[in-house]
């Protein structure tokens, strides 16, 4: 883990930086798409793997591997968009951006109304290879 200081290093006041930042690397309906679809099996995959760890560990397993599946699935989504987002700092990095990203920054971007707009916008953007 890189240290800045002798402090990990994770991204200051993220979900403010998220949130400012969203639509830049959100502008391609393919990826639009992949998220629409993904981030709620990430959602369900995690909470299953809270609910059910104790009690049906398959049911554990299985919603790591949804919630797995969704962050890869995204990732080759962003790697489509015309600009990437920012590198992560760190793996806890990695993890605080993911979740903060799956339960608040993409569910306020489709309420917020800016989901819909990146669609309609998105008609001549090219989404890449």
């Amino acid at each position: 883990m890189r240290r800045n200081g002798g402090c990990i290093v994770i991204t200051p006041d993220v979900i403010s930086w998220q949130w400012n930042d969203y639509d830049r690397a959100h502008r391609s309906r393919s990826n639009l798409v992949l998220h629409a679809v993904t981030n709620p099996l990430f959602v369900v995959g995690v909470l299953s793997a809270l609910a059910f760890g104790p009690f049906r560990p398959w049911l554990a397993l299985a919603g790591v591997v949804a919630a797995a599946l969704a962050i890869a699935a995204q990732g080759r989504g962003h790697a489509r968009e015309v600009n990437a987002p920012h590198p992560f700092r760190s793996p806890l990095d990695a993890v605080v951006r993911i979740f903060v990203e799956q339960f608040v920054t993409f569910p306020r971007f489709v309420f917020s109304g800016r989901f819909a707009a990146a669609w309609r916008a998105s008609g001549g953007v090219p989404s890449g290879a």
